[in-house]
């Protein structure tokens, strides 16, 4: 899909998804409107800046279905697995559009950039939506978005308090006293922000995912003060390096995935060296948490499904909720063999950041919360299906967790809840409710004044003579109540019950283990438990 940011701007815009603002916007008041409106926001003039601000572009599902140009939000998880199994590399171009402008040094000023604040508590203006490429000398290339906080005019923090491998980058090369020299693209297309959000093992290079979502390569530029690419497409970048100063500075708060501000962070110093941008370039402000959130639970549904498919348990849908912050929490149905339940936990609790865990047979529909909750109320023994893994990886954003010392990381329990049926628990205690006639009467056509034609109320005379049609029938199979009334619907229902009350009461009639009506005594007939 060949789509420039501005492209999907455009056809947001197009569809009625994004709307332009011309008249003057305060900057301090830009997150607020962008979380009361139903659609993404163009600011063309902020108070104070001579470059526009575009939010929201991301923040529900329509748009974020839109934004990976495809019809259902399932087919952002197929179209991230086809790029995981058969990325394409990136590729080098001489310039881009981004170059049109070029500070360095001192003259580079991110006072310049129309940076929003977000919430009440922030600790300042905050890079959202940079997108850093950084490279380790012996592990190679990394890509990712992380948070800047912007401290003086050429000045910020980076907030890596999660274990990842820009983490382990800055890592390394603090501890080996030298800076880490990072670009940060921003005003960059989905595809590319889907791809660097993707939590990829080391070696594997983000932006070949990104562009096997594309079905093309990503085109990426040298950049002038550092040995480092940037996205070539991007409004701005910002070249820089994580000083080696270490988790030493006050950063924050922040407000977080979780829908909760988060505590104060110790993070490196980042020192900027240069920033390029178009003539005419767009600030791109990712606004949390939804626009994080609609992206990233693709990249869950991805994981979790290739970790049941290694564990050979056959998946029928996952649901990873969005009450479970789209990183927490997953339902999952399977098409469960024997122990396959508890094996499917295991493989799913692996999973990245996954805390709780919850699977059900595949008669449960897993976006339904009642169904979910009525597996586990009819089908959990709480010793013999609850399972608790202490002392996993945990995410330092949890704000369950204890308080733990600055660089010490968090473990966690995980929970898997198996609510599937258990083996050796016959399968027709959980037949559902299911009324008779729901295929034919229908409470519209009631409404608009349809009617019944009454069957034949019979006679006693009638009423004998079916029941020995009725015997005759059971005498052959078992036969629901219902299906009786059905078979011989030339009589009204009062003639039926007669006909199998007159049978009871001349003890020809019984019923079989599942509760059909069969006659007394016969092969079928059920047995008083001993």
């Amino acid at each position: 899909m060949t789509e420039s940011f501005r492209g999907f701007l455009d056809r947001l815009r197009q569809a009625g998804e994004l709307v332009d603002l011309h008249q003057p916007v305060d900057i301090r008041h830009i997150a607020t409107l962008v979380d009361q409106a139903e659609t993404a926001l163009y600011f063309h003039n902020v108070i104070g800046y001579k470059m526009p601000v575009v939010s929201g572009i991301i923040r529900s599902r329509e748009r974020a279905i839109m934004s990976m140009g495809c019809e259902t939000y399932r087919e952002i998880e197929d179209k991230l697995k086809n790029a995981l199994d058969h990325p394409i590399p990136p590729k080098m171009v001489e310039t881009s559009p981004t170059r049109e402008v070029t500070l360095v040094g001192d003259d580079a000023n991110l006072y310049d950039l129309p940076i929003p604040m977000c919430s009440v508590f922030d600790g300042g203006p905050v890079i959202t939506a940079g997108i850093v490429i950084a490279r380790d000398p012996e592990l190679g290339l990394n890509s990712g978005i992380y948070r800047f906080l912007v401290k003086e005019k050429g000045l910020t923090g980076i907030d890596v308090v999660t274990p990842n491998n820009m983490r382990l980058f800055a890592d390394r090369a603090f501890k080996a006293g030298k800076p880490l020299p990072i670009s940060i693209s921003i005003g960059n297309h989905p595809f590319e922000i889907m791809g660097s959000g993707y939590r990829a093992p080391l070696g594997v290079d983000e932006m070949g995912i990104a562009g096997g979502m594309r079905g093309e390569p990503v085109e990426l530029a040298q950049c002038q003060t550092i040995d480092l690419p940037y996205i070539a497409d991007s409004e701005i970048v910002i070249e820089a390096e994580i000083l080696p100063t270490g988790w030493t500075w006050p950063e924050g708060r922040f407000g977080e995935f979780t829908r909760l501000m988060g505590g104060l962070h110790w993070n490196p110093l980042v020192r900027v060296k240069a920033i390029s941008h178009r003539k005419d370039a767009v600030y791109y402000a990712l606004h949390m948490p939804w626009e994080n959130t609609w992206l990233a639970a693709p990249t869950r549904y991805a994981a979790i499904r290739q970790a049941l498919r290694t564990a050979g348990v056959q998946v029928k849908d996952i649901n990873v909720t969005l009450g479970g912050c789209a990183f927490w929490h997953a339902v999952i149905s399977i098409k469960k063999q024997a122990g396959e339940g508890k094996n499917a936990l295991l493989a799913a609790l692996s999973v990245m950041d996954l805390k709780h865990v919850v699977v059900v047979d595949d008669d449960i529909d897993v976006f339904n919360a009642n169904d979910v909750e009525w597996a586990i109320a009819t089908r959990v023994q709480g010793d013999r299906d609850i399972m608790v893994i202490t002392e996993a990886r945990g995410k330092p954003l949890d704000p369950s967790l204890l308080p733990m010392p600055q660089g010490v990381v968090p473990t966690t329990a995980k929970v898997g809840i198996d609510a599937t049926i258990s083996e050796g628990i016959p399968k027709e205690r959980f037949e559902r409710i299911s009324y008779a006639y729901a295929d034919t009467a229908k409470i519209g056509d009631y409404l608009k004044g349809k009617g019944d034609t009454p069957g034949k109320n019979g006679t006693e005379a009638d009423v004998k003579a079916l029941s020995e049609k009725i015997l005759e029938l059971i005498a052959k199979l078992p036969v629901y109540y219902t299906d009786i009334a059905e078979h011989f619907k030339e009589y009204d229902f009062g003639t039926v019950a007669r006909a199998l009350g007159y049978l009871h009461t001349t003890e020809k009639l019984w019923q079989d283990e599942r509760g059909k009506m069969c006659v007394r005594g016969s092969e079928f007939a059920a047995k008083l438990p001993k």
